[in-house]
């Protein structure tokens, strides 16, 4: 079986690029043909993971972070060709959510059992702004600071984040925004607001902590107006998920969620999506992926067995059992 290999050169400063060699090397041993895909930023990366699903690849495997996921899933939602996440960048939040193994040749042999043996498994994806995205679409202070980060051309790395952060709390305000749920609708200040196909987001914050990715909905959490003060305080609990306790906090479920507001912009898997006003739906299924384990807190979506290759199964080789 050949496989798309999409390789995130600058994710987990460098570190993609540092394993892609032994990455390979394991996907190699588990009797795949990987074959590399040119990676020249996320509009190159698309296209050539696209380009890959069009000619007939068996799957698309992203090595580096949630960007290199995102990437990946514009080609593969959608189609049933399979997603094999490698985790190697800063954030990992989508292999977390699927329990991938966290080692880059771990979750590279994961991956080439389950597609040498056809055990996959479907799951939900978000759809906002003509984009599939695959954990959380956030607005509200998150976006801010990255919207922030991502103009500032000094300092380099991860301080720009610290740095974004700081200014952004110099300017917090609650902002106004519309929400409407399966059509209802209130405008309420928030803080900020995140949709959750699955919990995680920012590298490991638990934002959304009941999502579930195999339950055809939306998990909202809304942060309505609180200090500076209270922000910091509560921001570590968003590790433990306890943050919805907080009375300032939440928590709403929904298949279509829309938002509307002045002056904000959507990201999803830590990428811009567009500018609010912004409709986010859940496609039940829309996601096969392999090499998810089944240990932490990884849901059990639908499992799919599809013939290895070379043989043919019942039903053009693939059923799907619960």
């Amino acid at each position: 079986m050949e496989v798309a290999v999409l390789v995130s050169p600058a994710a987990g400063r460098g570190r993609a690029r540092v394993v892609s060699a032994a990455v390979l090397d394991a996907l190699r041993r588990g009797g795949l043909v990987p074959r590399v895909l040119p990676a020249a930023g996320r509009e190159g990366a698309e296209r050539a993971a696209a380009d890959a699903v069009a000619a007939g690849a068996g799957a698309v495997v992203a090595v580096g972070g949630d960007g290199a996921v995102h990437a990946a899933l514009q080609a593969v939602a959608g189609t049933g060709t399979p997603l094999a996440v490698v985790p190697a960048g800063t954030g990992n939040d989508l292999a977390l959510a699927l329990g991938v193994p966290p080692g880059p040749v771990a979750a590279a042999t994961a991956a080439a059992a389950d597609l040498r043996a056809g055990a996959l498994r479907t799951v939900d994806a978000g759809r906002a702004g003509g984009r599939w995205w695959a954990t959380v679409l956030c607005c509200g202070f998150d976006s801010a600071v990255t919207d922030r980060a991502n103009r500032l051309r000094w300092p380099r790395g991860p301080r720009r984040y610290d740095v974004a952060i700081l200014a952004e709390l110099a300017r917090l305000r609650p902002r106004e925004v519309t929400l409407t749920l399966d059509g209802r609708a209130r405008t309420v200040p928030v803080t900020l607001v995140a949709v959750g196909n699955t919990a995680w987001y920012g590298g490991g914050m638990r934002v959304c902590p009941a999502a579930d990715p195999a339950d055809g909905l939306l998990d909202v959490t809304v942060v309505g107006p609180v200090s500076r003060r209270e922000l910091v305080r509560t921001r570590p609990r968003l590790t433990a998920g306890t943050h919805v306790e907080h009375p300032a906090v939440s928590v709403h479920r929904a298949a279509r969620v829309e938002l509307a507001g002045t002056g904000l912009t959507g990201y999803a898997d830590g990428e811009p999506v567009a500018a609010l006003p912004l409709a986010a739906e859940v496609v039940p299924g829309a996601l096969t992926v392999a090499g998810s384990g089944r240990g932490g807190d990884a849901t059990t979506g639908d499992l799919i067995v599809a013939s290895p290759p070379g043989t043919v199964g019942a039903a053009g080789g693939r059923a799907a059992v619960r």
